[in-house]
């Protein structure tokens, strides 16, 4: 087989993205099972320091490059260095995240961000919103789409038949409604239509004692309500090895499990492990879709 084609976009300029990608692209890891092409500004002199809307639009044309290009067939997978959100937004562009871009880019109907680690894998049901709106975006629409699209996408992952668990949104999942009544309302309802349509998924379970179970092999990935509940564990078990991937797209792309860090930007002292680690991860899924090919398991 031959080695896929991983674009790299640098990520925000002014952030560590180029460093971490330039000694990503070198690591013996990397180059043994892959081609990097890069994407992005590799001359960051012309960006001022910290958050600003050149460095925004900078980011936003590597991805919007690298996207194109796997498209259409001219690399294999994408693997992205960190932004900045509030580059971004100076910037004009209306997109909160890596994910929203990508899905737009692609015209991919549903989407999702999933964190995979060897210690646990992560799906998030909400992604970059406030959490004073996570109650009103969590509909049963919303959570049955999300685990469905867990349940189709990680077959892919070497995982045959998911076996999915759903937090609960309150404490102790709602306390049978004294701590609220999302879980019997909204998220119960749409775990039973779930489980109807052949989904193995169970819950919603208090958060605070499923990211245990499913990290000691009960469950094969666990479906977060918002963002921080599902981040928070993944990162202290894996921090570094965790992959953000996304489900959902026509093409591979994955990412690291840290932002872009501006405060040792240019230091030198950028760690570059999570960013081998996903590109690694994206050049394994480009292989497996090879004729005759399979996903390697294995660390991320």
């Amino acid at each position: 087989m031959t080695k896929p084609r991983i674009a790299i976009t640098l990520g925000d300029p002014a952030g560590i993205g180029p460093e971490i990608a330039a000694k990503a692209a070198r690591d013996p890891r990397v180059r043994q099972i892959c081609e990097p092409v890069f994407y992005g500004a590799i001359d960051i002199r012309h960006f001022p320091e910290g958050v600003s809307a050149e460095a925004g639009r900078s980011a936003y044309d590597a991805i919007v490059a690298a996207v194109d290009d796997a498209m259409h067939g001219r690399v294999d997978a994408v693997a992205t260095a960190p932004i900045s959100k509030e580059a971004f937004a100076l910037a004009g562009l209306p997109w909160h995240g890596h994910t929203e871009l990508l899905a737009h880019l692609t015209g991919a109907p549903s989407v999702a961000m999933m964190f995979h680690a060897e210690a646990l894998r992560v799906v998030l049901a909400t992604i970059h919103e406030p959490l004073a709106d996570v109650p009103r975006l969590l509909t049963g629409a919303q959570v049955e789409r999300i685990v469905g699209l867990a349940a189709r996408e990680l077959p892919r992952f070497g995982i045959a038949r998911p076996r999915l668990a759903m937090c609960g949104l309150n404490p102790h999942a709602g306390e049978g409604g004294v701590l609220g009544r999302e879980e019997q309302q909204v998220i119960q309802p749409a775990l039973e239509a779930c489980r109807a349509a052949g989904i193995d998924v169970a819950g919603p379970f208090p958060a605070d004692t499923l990211f245990v179970r499913a990290s000691r092999g009960e469950f094969d990935a666990v479906i977060a309500c918002y963002h921080d509940q599902g981040l928070i564990p993944v990162k202290l078990l894996a921090f570094g090895k965790a992959v953000n991937v996304t489900l959902g797209l026509p093409i591979i792309r994955t990412s690291v499990d840290h932002g872009t860090a501006f405060d040792i930007a240019g230091t030198g002292h950028a760690d570059h492990g999570s960013m081998v680690e996903a590109i690694c991860f994206a050049a394994r899924l480009a292989a497996a879709r090879q004729p005759g090919a399979a996903f390697a398991r294995g660390p991320a």
